[in-house]
């Protein structure tokens, strides 16, 4: 049975994480790590209000493995991550799914489970084992782990940028658990915070979970008609984080990357600084690394872990790995943090007099992204065709197969054509100053070989 997607498991609680699954998921989680005698998990969830009974749910699952499970509440996932240092963690969240999904992450001392551990997992949860002896069942205690975690970021943030004093900073947490570590991180490290939609509420009142333009049209205007520096917007569960500048514009999420890529080279002191992201990630910022003198290793979606495995293994001192959105802070810890990056970014537009400052050097050339269904069955036989189609159409660009077909032009535009992961689409990326005409022509090829697949 494969139960995990790119992040975690998620889905319906009526239908696919119901508490049934959670036990399951819980126990086989248990049993591996018992065999592995490192069987102790932390425990969180995020506002769902399916959270408290599907965490109940993980727990007694745990429990009846031999485990012991430490009880830390509501809390965002990072939080819950930083907790799980020295020990293993099952975080209850959907992230930005709507309030009817809830779902599963699973962390490893401060990182989330690589393939092979989920594997393991699913085979155990095939396998439906039954609760160790009676005598031999886990224990709980309950544990805050929460303002220490805010204290760390606070801390961590101090050594990037320049102080908060004076700076105004709009806080969207869309009423999930970012509402309980942004404005306060901020806070104290000396900005002004105007909070929305900061009080947790499961239903998601306020706006959808997923913050993207269309749903932060409110949150656009409210910091267009003040007086803010930058706003900030999180997902659900506050691994995501969503750039506003003065005027309510969401600042491109590739050109976010490049921000704090380019700082993080700059301020590195290592020989190989090295940027770990995903195919579907910007030119933009390989052009700022190298500028630096660091340098770029693209993963797959949903693995920036392993990416950052695989670069270290090679000799490399990665100093910031990130996907759209989402961001992981090395030297602050190996997990995605939406809450460190708002405090990072605050610090960064605080020493460059404004996000613009911050913003200037890097190139933003038009983007595109383009859907062309593909039924699943379709998908292996029309990418095989599209990596020969693709670079004959365009001779004068390197190639890149890895993680589907990636061009790289020589003024720095590029193609990327993969395969969704979860729905029936083949997906286009496209940049460039005459991005229509580039998305058109590689959505044509694209069709064709769907077509003849």
């Amino acid at each position: 049975m494969e139960l995990f997607g790119t992040a975690g498991i998620r889905g319906d609680t009526t239908q696919r994480v119901t508490p049934e699954l959670a036990l399951a998921v819980g126990r086989a989680a248990g049993l591996a790590a018992v065999e592995a005698e490192d069987a102790e998990f932390v425990v969180g969830r995020d506002g769902r209000t399916t959270g408290e009974a599907l965490a109940s749910a993980v727990e007694a699952g745990l429990l009846s493995a031999g485990a012991t499970v430490r009880r830390a509440g509501v809390l965002p996932t990072p939080a819950l991550a930083f907790a799980s240092r020295g020990r293993r963690g099952v975080m209850l969240t959907a992230s930005h799914n709507p309030p009817t999904d809830n779902g599963l992450k699973l962390f490893v001392d401060g990182v989330e489970y690589d393939r092979g551990q989920e594997e393991t997992v699913e085979r155990r949860v095939d396998d439906d084992a039954p609760p160790v002896p009676w005598d031999r069942w886990g224990s709980t205690e309950a544990v805050t782990p929460l303002s220490r975690y805010r204290r760390a970021v606070a801390s961590y943030a101090r050594g990037v940028g320049a102080n908060l004093d004076g700076l105004s900073v709009a806080v969207d947490c869309g009423n999930g658990v970012g509402a309980l570590a942004t404005p306060q991180v901020l806070e104290t490290l000396g900005a002004h915070v105007v909070g929305l939609n900061d009080n947790v509420d499961g239903h998601f009142p306020g706006r959808e979970s997923k913050p993207t333009p269309e749903s932060l049209v409110d949150f656009r205007a409210f910091v267009a008609d003040g007086d803010f520096d930058l706003g900030l917007a999180h997902d659900g569960d506050a691994d995501r984080l969503v750039v506003l500048d003065a005027a309510g514009e969401v600042v491109h999420e590739d050109t976010v990357l490049a921000m704090y890529a380019a700082a993080y080279v700059r301020s590195a002191s290592v020989d190989d600084p090295v940027v770990v992201t995903t195919p579907n990630a910007s030119a933009r910022i390989d052009e700022r690394v190298i500028a630096l003198g660091g340098r770029v290793e693209r993963v797959r979606l949903g693995a920036l872990h392993e990416g950052i495995a695989a670069a270290r293994n090679a000799g490399g001192d990665v100093v910031f790995a990130a996907e759209p959105w989402k961001h992981i802070h090395p030297g602050f810890g190996g997990w995605i943090d939406g809450v460190c990056s708002a405090a990072v970014v605050a610090r960064l537009v605080a020493g460059h007099d404004g996000l613009e400052g911050l913003r200037e050097p890097i190139t933003e050339r038009p983007y595109r992204k383009v859907s062309v269904p593909c039924p699943d069955d379709r998908k292996r036989s029309a990418m095989a065709t599209l990596e020969t189609s693709l670079p004959a159409a365009f001779p004068e660009c390197t190639v890149d197969t890895e993680h589907g077909v990636r061009l790289e032009f020589p003024d720095a535009s590029w193609l990327l054509v993969r395969p969704s992961g979860t729905e029936p689409y083949v997906r286009v990326y496209a940049e460039s100053d005459d991005v229509d005409a580039l998305a058109a022509e590689a959505q044509s090829i694209v069709e064709s070989a769907v077509a003849d697949a």
